[in-house]
């Protein structure tokens, strides 16, 4: 029976080579297995076979996890596809009915200008064919006056004088308008230019793909180390508008901490006003990293900016609806929350919680911060709306009351 050492390394089993057997060990080509321990081929594989269908197993995983990916990419490119055919079909409709309106503006001034021509021109055409019949009129009293001027008998000029016609009362004075009449609507359709050009160069960054990216990779993989997560940290403040009137907010709107006191907030309805809770000013898109200290019990969150701030309802606490996602955390012990379902987490008491978030990947971590970094929940799911980070107060994790003297603080990173 083929045998294997127990206390040797590697290559040191005798097996079959077709018809003839093989030590893989040179020693016992020598001794014949003296002075050592040996085990059957047999038994060998076996183990050897566990391991293997282990690898087998993890490749398997692997392949499966891959085929989804390829399915969620091909979902993507349809939906990228669905979602750039509807893009161009409203733009081209939207622009359409933009040239439309232009050009029917471009009409209406055309058609005012014409008739506003025509108008001037017959107008002045009346004033000229009165002009011009006036002329007449005075070439020919002009013509009389210039015969009876040469009449040589004197008593002939006196005679025929008085019956001379009067001459009529002349024409009003005549305003002859400038060539730059119409000049008014050519500089007031190039100020209507001049600011549909100003309007579409600042509003076009809403509109233009350029620098936008599409991202239809597979998602990044998450950092190992603290440093690396700090390249994606971002600057975070606190919103005092959606601050609960028992939250005193201070160090730059970083730290929020629970008093006894209401404190003087003006009235805003994105304010908490049930939870003693609040969220940040700024959105968070794309890949971010941030921390919170604590001092004693927190929640440390993430939810979409169209929670419900009134009353003490679920619809308003982080992480028991479907628009906020917490981990609640008192002393060594830690709890994951999320549309009203909880998770048991376990990991090492430690006073800084960080959170990584992936949004368009939908993974959302948080990690016991320390002289290490480690895991405490990790979430995979689908985020439809840019996220907020939040933090909430309730003094034990049944959320009954808050302790007053309770803190948190979003760290500087950077």
């Amino acid at each position: 029976m083929p045998r294997m050492h127990l206390n040797t390394p590697p290559c040191k089993i005798s097996t079959p080579m077709g018809h003839r057997w093989q030590l893989l060990c040179y020693l016992c080509s020598v001794d014949e297995h003296k002075g050592h321990n040996t085990v059957s081929a047999a038994a060998e594989r076996t183990e050897r076979q566990k391991k293997l269908e282990g690898s087998r197993l993890n490749i398997q995983q692997r392949i499966q996890d891959r085929e989804k990916d390829v399915k969620l990419l091909q979902q993507q490119a349809e939906t990228i596809n669905l979602s750039a055919d509807k893009a161009v079909e409203d733009s081209e409709k939207i622009f359409t009915e933009l040239i439309r309106l232009l050009e029917k503006r471009s009409s209406d001034v055309k058609q005012q200008v014409r008739s506003q021509q025509k108008s001037e021109v017959s107008r002045v055409k009346e004033l000229q064919e009165e002009l011009e019949q006036e002329i007449t009129e005075l070439k020919r009293k002009d013509a009389e006056l210039k015969k009876l001027s040469h009449t040589e008998d004197h008593n002939q000029f006196l005679h025929n004088y008085p019956s001379l016609s009067p001459l009529s009362q002349s024409a009003s004075s005549i305003h002859i308008h400038p060539l730059s009449c119409f000049e008014d609507v050519t500089a007031a359709v190039s100020e209507v230019r001049d600011k549909l050009q100003d309007v579409l160069r600042e509003k076009w960054t809403n509109v233009s793909l350029t620098g936008t990216e599409v991202d239809v990779l597979l998602p990044q993989p998450e950092p190992k180390t603290r440093a690396g997560f700090l390249k994606y940290s971002h600057e975070i403040t606190l919103d005092p508008n959606t601050a609960h009137t028992k939250l005193l907010l201070s160090e730059g709107n970083r730290k929020a901490t629970v008093m006894s006191q209401t404190q003087s907030y003006s009235s805003h309805p994105d304010r908490f006003t049930g939870w003693e809770q609040v969220l940040s000013r700024e959105s968070l898109t794309g890949r971010c990293y941030w921390e919170v200290k604590r001092n004693r019990e927190v929640s440390v969150a993430v939810a979409y900016k169209n929670i419900s701030r009134g009353g003490g309802s679920d619809e308003c606490e982080f992480g028991y609806n479907d628009k906020s996602w917490a981990l609640y955390c008192t002393n060594n012990i830690y709890t994951f929350w999320s549309n009203n379902n909880q998770t048991p987490v376990s990991g090492p008491e430690s006073s800084r919680v960080g959170v990584y978030l992936d949004l368009s990947a939908g993974i959302l971590s948080f990690y016991s911060v320390s002289e290490t970094m480690t895991l405490l929940h990790r979430v995979q799911t689908t985020f439809t709306q840019p996220l907020y980070a939040g933090l909430g107060f309730y003094g034990d994790l049944c959320g009954l009351f808050s302790t007053n003297g309770d803190s948190a603080e979003l760290c500087k990173l950077k």
